[in-house]
Order: C-alpha cells, then structure tokens, then sequence
C-alpha cells in the first residue's frame, strides 16, 4: 500500500470518528467524584447506589450525560474506584445540588439504606471530589453517540510545579496548538479542564477516547510522531520538564449504567 493511500485511510478515519464523538452539552462546571472502595460489599452496593437511585436523581434535576467509569485495573487493585463525571450548567447548580436531592423523595426513599447506613458497615471508604472549569477551547462536553463495552476513556492528569507554568500548560492547550493536534488525530477527548478545587493543585485534566486499547497505542504513537507536536513541544516555554512536574493516565471502561 502506498504512502498516498495510506493517508486517504487514515484521514477518512479520522472524519468518520469525528462525526461519531459530535455530540455535545452545554458549557458549565465539572465535577469529579471519585468513590474509594474496599471490599466486594462496598463495591455493589455503590454501584446499585449510582445506578438506581443517584443518576436517576440527577436526572431528574436536569443534569443529564453522566459518565460512571471503572479503572481497567480494578480488580487486581487494593482499594477499587468508581469515577462519576458530572457536567453542571453552572457553580450554582452544582452548589444547590445536595439540598435538591434532600428535597427529592424518591431519591431519599431509594437510596436510604445506602444513606443511612451505619459506621460499622460503610458502603464506601472514602469520597473524593474534583472540580474543574472547562478550558474556552473546548467548553461542552463531547460524547460518543453510542455505548460500546471496549471503549478506553484515559483520564489524564498534568500537575505543574508553580501556578505560572500551570497557566503556561494550560495555554499550550488552548492557544498553543495541542488541542488542534488532538482533533486533527481523533483523540475526542470528552473533556478538558482547569482543577479549581482538588487535592493535587495546580493541575489540569483531560479525557481521550479510543475504541480499544490497541487504539490507544496506536493513537499516542501518531501523536508522539506528529510534526507538528514535535515542533511545538520542543519550544523552550512548552518543555514538559519546565512546566509539568507529574503526569498520572488512568485507563477506564464505563459502566453498564453509564450516560456514555
């Protein structure tokens, strides 16, 4: 197969990708809850917890398009987590949200043995919350169309050593080029953001997409090859060892009770 065939493939590719991961919600707040879990108890019961009582609640309250991730490596890890990706229209809806619930009857009567349980048998370990301000270069989230089992969500974390380099990585991003070469390579990435409210500051995170894991693989060596990513990461102001000082990547599946 020539070199010229080669790229009508791949950039046919990249558009049909494109067109399937179109799907976009309107710009707000993002929140990140991750449940830390200890046991296989704990582990269904927050999963029928999120499932039939916590979704369906948000739902309700006008907050739809929630993703619910496992970690691929879950089940050989010693504390397991749940991830639960919620996209709020605004601060204030994510600051009324709890008092909502409180108000929401069925929620309060469905979930009550998850909310009312006691110190002695806990349904989780501990919660963690992430909140994060989308980047203006890609405000909405977008989501793929369709469910599939195999999918890889990747949720990237880049933490930078003062706030000064942060907003240096951040800007890379958004006026730099990168997030250009990510959509030229279909990387869809659901989201990008700036954490506003974490315990790993100052950080931004970001979520690729691929159909697999071998597509990830695939995707990360076009990316780390692409000329235009060499050029621009070899600038003296965009060096990762300038402004980035740990890089976490964390593969996930979706769960079956997943928006997407």
């Amino acid at each position: 197969m020539n070199q010229f065939l080669k790229s009508v493939i791949f950039f046919a590719f990249v558009l049909v990708t494109f067109q399937v991961y179109s799907k976009s919600t309107n710009n707000g707040i993002f929140q990140i809850k991750i449940y830390h879990l200890k046991n296989d108890e704990q582990i269904i019961a927050t999963d029928h917890f999120l499932k039939t009582d916590y979704l369906p609640a948000l739902h309700r309250a006008g907050i739809k398009n929630i993703g619910v991730f496992k970690p691929i490596d879950n089940d050989t890890a010693s504390i397991k987590l749940i991830y639960v990706l919620i996209h709020f229209s605004s601060a204030d809806q994510w600051m009324k949200i709890n008092t909502r619930l409180n108000s929401d009857t069925a929620f309060k009567t469905s979930a009550k043995d998850f909310l009312d349980a006691n110190a002695k048998n806990p349904p989780f370990d501990r919660i963690e919350s992430i909140l994060l301000e989308p980047f203006y270069s890609q405000p909405d989230l977008n989501l793929p169309r369709q469910k599939n089992s195999e999918r890889v969500f990747e949720l990237r974390s880049y933490e930078s050593p003062t706030e000064n380099l942060f907003e240096k990585k951040v800007a890379m991003f958004n006026a730099g080029g990168e997030i250009p070469i990510f959509n030229r390579l279909g990387f869809n990435p659901v989201f990008y953001g700036k954490v506003i409210s974490g315990n790993r500051m100052p950080n931004l995170m970001y979520m690729p997409v691929f159909e697999n894991v071998q597509q990830k693989d695939e995707q990360w060596k076009r990316f780390v090859a692409d000329t235009t990513w060499k050029r621009i990461s070899t600038l003296p102001e965009n060096q990762n060892e300038v402004i980035v000082s740990h890089i976490d990547s964390i593969m996930m599946h979706s769960t079956d009770y997943s928006d997407y």
